[in-house]
């Protein structure tokens, strides 16, 4: 599987296996047809209501323990995992569209509690087409304000959280760290103050996944080692890179991993050094080893899958096998250290030094691994798996485990 369960402590992992299963003679005309990859995920829901509900509720937590009114992102990343507004909801333009969340008071002085209001700043013209494409799960109503072309887009938000909040703190707001420059800009000339560190706890919250979130994110990686197995299948030599990579792009929309997008890279031979592709076409040889690294979207949640292997009937170098189960024993040795509060570059250390000690370090140029993202289309986010890293890894936390990918065929 593509998530390994250490002591409480989940981590998305790439692991490499030969292939044991029999080639393919390449015909006249192929067709593939992966569709019956669809069921596998089809029994996992997408995240309730009640799930954003508590994110809202952890944010607002957060925010009150830093002294901000409010966290403001567009959308975004960041605005689908608190409010289900993604790019795909709503296109980023030159008006400025913002999500704002903050800490409300409900109820008498006796029994009051908090709970997080969702306000949407829209332009006036747009505003019925916001009403109908953001459907923002809340328990609260949520609220809309409109603003005309002759305003100031940010002094309108900002005088409406002055009508809401009380004055000294109304301007303290935290501001997602993907919002673009010219929005920063624009808040900040309106009055609003950032409140320094603030991103970095807003990041947290969705650092820490949920155990409904884990169940979307292991079935997705589960889905996507099957897409890998079933064009495994269909291989032969001679096959080009661009056919397989096709193979692969379908194999992953038709098991239900593209509803946030796809990615496929399919490299043969010593094409695989480069990690990220860019080399000259080239068919699959009887010396190649294949590596795929490819992941798809469930319920917006991200896999990222890495397998190298080779088909029956190859002749693979004893010198790359070497290199194979060097970088096996390496991932082996990030999972044993890999617990809650270790350092992120502890993990990466213990796979660094397998690598090393079989006089392949020089080659070992990138980090160990990333973050996976959550809800909202971000593939990478903290903790990453780097030798500069202290930061300690946490219950929740998910994260590749790739050693080598860079060098693996130099």
């Amino acid at each position: 599987l593509a998530f390994v369960c250490i002591a409480s402590f989940l981590a998305a992992s790439h692991f490499t296996a030969l292939s044991l299963q029999t080639s393919k003679i390449p015909p006249e005309t192929k067709t593939v047809d992966f569709r019956h990859l669809k069921s596998h995920c089809s029994h996992i829901p997408p995240p309730s209501s009640d799930s954003f509900h508590r994110r809202q509720l952890t944010l607002i937590d957060e925010l009150q323990s830093i002294g901000a009114a409010a966290f403001i992102a567009e959308p975004g990343s960041t605005a689908h995992y608190f409010a289900n507004v993604s790019l795909q909801d709503w296109r980023l333009s030159e008006r400025p569209l913002l999500v704002a969340i903050s800490p409300i008071q409900v109820g008498d002085d006796g029994t009051s509690s908090f709970e997080p209001q969702v306000t949407i700043l829209t332009p006036k013209f747009e505003a019925a087409r916001a009403h109908i494409r953001l459907v923002v799960p809340s328990k609260r109503p949520v609220e809309f304000v409109e603003w005309a072309e002759s305003e100031d887009p940010y002094k309108t938000l900002r005088r409406h959280f002055s009508n809401i909040a009380e004055a000294e703190s109304s301007s303290h707001v935290v501001l997602d760290g993907q919002m673009r420059l010219f929005v920063v800009d624009g808040l900040s000339s309106a009055g609003w103050t950032r409140v320094a560190g603030g991103r970095t706890e807003a990041s947290k919250v969705r650092e820490r996944k949920t155990a409904e979130e884990i169940e979307i994110m292991k079935c997705a990686s589960e889905a996507t080692l099957l897409a890998i197995r079933a064009v495994r299948e269909e291989m032969y030599f001679g096959i080009l890179e661009s056919e397989a990579n096709k193979w692969m792009r379908q194999a992953l929309v038709d098991a239900g991993l593209g509803d946030a997008g796809i990615f496929a890279t399919t490299q043969f031979g010593s094409n695989a050094a480069l990690p990220h592709g860019g080399a000259p076409e080239r068919s699959l040889g009887r010396h190649d080893l294949v590596t795929f690294d490819v992941g798809g979207t469930l319920h917006g949640y991200w896999s990222d899958v890495t397998r190298t292997f080779a088909l029956p009937g190859s002749q693979i170098p004893s010198k790359h096998l070497e290199i194979w189960n060097t970088v096996k024993k390496a991932q082996d040795a990030a999972f044993r250290v890999a617990k809650q509060g270790v350092r992120a570059k502890d993990v990466d250390a213990a796979a660094r030094s397998v690598i090393e000690d079989a006089g392949f370090g020089e080659f070992f140029s990138h980090r160990l691994g990333h973050g996976l993202s959550g809800i909202g289309l971000d593939l990478h986010e903290s903790p990453y798996l780097r030798g500069d890293s202290r930061d300690p890894l946490e219950i929740g936390n998910t994260f590749s485990n790739e050693p080598g990918k860079a060098w693996a065929l130099a």
